[in-house]
């Protein structure tokens, strides 16, 4: 009897880690394709200089899409806790679709790229994005949580690697406005195509518990189930809103103009700097997703604070060498990549399962204000430079000593966060 019993729920057990692997990808695919976010820095490189855009015109759709996405990730959510993500994940890529198709159909329209490239995009992303993460942790065991965040994540990150050389190719051969149009054809297939992938573990189910206790004592555990009022109820939010804010605005910036950072070095090779970028993005998702889940979220995030602080000085003060300006860049990826799986995981360990969609939608909201904000005043001072000497700097002294600040604070904070976690057990 025990042996037929045993028979028949291993099959069970494979399929749902089958199906949970899955759904991993196939938000990983997705996110792939939003990750066109990321060659803004090569697409306004070709903006023609007839189209009269200043630079931080130029700094716009991207900043506008970093803001939408983020407000676009609470409302998709809320549908993706109770619609499922495939139906909020589909809506994503027709967004996405509509607003490249929209932004090419534009010209030089300022306007035009703002409301397509930036509000419509952008909310098209955040819907998509939104829903990729959520289904796929719901699969795995907590031990697991920080694994497979960072690897849905990733692609996100990774998209620039084979997206900044073929908008490259694309731009050169075509122009701005009709390489926007054929980005926005070929995510409507692949978005919408993979959404249909994306599915939630049917109710009651409970995957596998940690292979070994010592591994499960290293996470920490889910504080309850919290509504997003109860959640903006915690100072630990507050405290972890303002990490993720100084940790994104950092490398939002860096990666809006890592291809003109690399130009002094690389010339018209510039664009490999945002596929280094965008490994380091990628490559550090996964890799402090799985840190995490050995050492904690705020020690990882401590680490990376770090990391990154040092790091944004190479590029002022060794801007003619390759190597070093490379090694930066990648670094920088890896510590701005590294949040984008840290918070979700952060807000599933403390805010619990049940409305998970939601409340890292709210969390997420930190990320958009900060693409919304810093980018756009690097752009100002880079203007400001201009109008005083005449020179167009591709990388501001005061830019980066904010940026070094902001690390500081937020590496400083990591103890605070830890300090409440302690306090509430």
């Amino acid at each position: 009897m025990s042996q037929t019993i045993s028979e028949t729920i291993a099959p069970a057990e494979t399929r749902s880690v089958n199906m949970g692997w899955i759904v991993t990808f196939a938000g990983t695919g997705i996110n792939l394709a939003l990750g066109i976010l990321y060659t803004w820095s090569v697409i306004k490189g070709k903006i023609p200089e007839a189209w009269g855009w200043s630079e931080a015109q130029k700094s716009d759709p991207y900043a506008i899409a970093c803001f939408v996405f983020a407000i676009a990730m609470v409302v998709a959510g809320r549908l993706q806790d109770k619609l499922g993500p495939r139906i909020v994940a589909t809506i994503g890529g027709a967004a996405v679709a509509l607003g490249c198709i929209i932004a090419g159909l534009a010209g030089s329209s300022y306007a035009g790229f703002v409301v397509g490239f930036g509000v419509l995009t952008g909310a098209g992303i955040g819907f998509g994005y939104a829903s990729a993460t959520p289904p796929a942790v719901k699969w795995f065991p907590p031990a697991k949580t920080g694994l497979i965040a960072g690897l849905v994540v990733a692609g996100f990150g990774l998209a620039s690697v084979y997206i900044s050389p073929l908008a490259t190719w694309l731009l050169n051969t075509y122009g701005v406005s009709n390489t926007m149009i054929i980005f926005g054809a070929a995510f409507l297939v692949v978005v919408c195509g993979l959404a249909q992938l994306l599915k939630n573990p049917p109710a009651g189910y409970k995957p596998q518990a940690p292979a070994s206790a010592a591994k499960a004592a290293a996470l920490k555990p889910a504080i309850g189930d919290k509504t997003w009022r109860d959640m903006l109820a915690s100072p630990n939010f507050w405290v972890l809103w303002l990490m993720f804010f100084f940790g994104s605005a950092v490398g939002l910036t860096v990666i809006g103009s890592a291809q003109g950072i690399a130009k002094q070095s690389l010339g018209d090779a510039a664009f490999w700097a945002v596929a280094v970028l965008a490994v380091g993005n990628a490559g550090g998702r996964i890799a402090a997703g799985v840190v995490s889940d050995r050492i904690g979220r705020q020690w990882t995030m401590f680490l990376s604070y770090v990391v990154q602080c040092v790091m944004v000085m190479i590029p002022f003060f060794f801007a003619e060498s390759v190597v070093a300006l490379l090694f930066a860049v990648l670094m920088i990826g890896a510590c701005y990549g590294a949040n984008l799986s840290l918070f979700p995981s952060a807000t599933k360990d403390y805010f619990g399962l049940k409305n998970f969609g939601l409340n890292y939608g709210v969390m997420f909201s930190a990320w958009g204000v900060a693409g919304l904000t810093l980018p756009r005043v690097d752009g100002m001072i880079k203007d400001a430079v201009f109008a005083a000497t005449g020179a167009k700097p591709m990388y501001a002294e005061t830019t980066m000593y904010i940026t070094i600040s902001l690390m500081v604070v937020a590496a400083v904070l990591t103890f605070v966060s830890r300090a409440i976690v302690s306090k509430s057990k």
